[in-house]
């Protein structure tokens, strides 16, 4: 599904309005025309607005939402035992795949941030990015119900899901099964340091196998930071 490109948003409309290029990108990733301005201000709303209302209980709602529609999906057709289907499950739910579409859709230019949280770096943020692509998500289902949103999932998440994600092991369990084989002891990850304010928070995680070597790397979340040094950590020494 080809991004949107509307325009920059530049004065955020406020919390019951829509700005014009905003209302159109909607319709182009829903499919349907908004009919509900203040729901969808709400999905778009990061809590440094200082608004009453923001994303996070659309969040929550989406996120269940779209774990029912991957799950029926990978039902229909995926094979294997429960395990592999929950594993793919997993990774085609996590918040590092809902933020890499969220980027490719190019909705980091309507979620509305307060300015510092903007000049943090929020609009980049995969913890932002992927609780606001979960609330709209959400958003559609409170206003067109489960057939609407389970075909938007569906459209959204067509090149994840057909190009195999979650089918190969997390590279956390990759690593312990390796290091269980090699007759050393379970890795251990340290948090080496937490930088940036809440909303755009950067850990850096150390993995270590005792007689191997270690790997460090960064993260918008600690499990992010620790699947990353897993991941390099395999790549130098697995």
């Amino acid at each position: 599904m080809e991004p949107h490109r509307g325009d920059v948003l530049t004065k955020p409309a406020g919390p019951d309005t829509l700005a014009a290029p905003t209302a159109a990108y909607l319709e182009h990733l829903t499919g349907f025309a908004p009919a509900n301005p203040a729901l969808w201000c709400e999905a778009l709303t990061h809590g440094s607005m200082g608004e009453p209302r923001d994303y996070q209980r659309l969040e929550f709602l989406g996120d269940r939402v779209l774990g029912l529609a991957i799950g029926e999906w990978l039902h229909e057709r995926a094979e294997g035992p429960e395990g592999k289907l929950s594993q793919r499950l997993n990774a085609l739910v996590s918040r590092e795949t809902c933020a890499d579409l969220a980027r490719k859709l190019g909705i980091p230019l309507h979620i509305r941030l307060g300015k510092q949280a903007r000049d943090d770096g929020g609009a980049n943020s995969d913890n932002i990015l992927g609780d606001v692509m979960e609330a709209l998500i959400g958003a559609l289902f409170v206003e067109r119900g489960y057939e609407a949103a389970r075909a938007m999932v569906r459209r959204v998440w067509a090149a994840p899901l057909a190009g195999g994600t979650g089918q190969r092991k997390h590279p956390k369990a990759a690593l312990q099964e390796w290091a269980a084989g090699n007759r050393r002891k379970p890795p251990i990850y340290t948090l080496v340091s937490r930088e940036g304010p809440d909303h755009a928070a950067v850990f850096v995680v150390k993995v270590a196998v005792n007689g191997v070597g270690e790997a460090e790397a960064r993260g918008s979340s600690k499990q992010e930071a620790e699947t990353s040094a897993a991941r390099d950590f395999m790549k130098a020494y697995g």
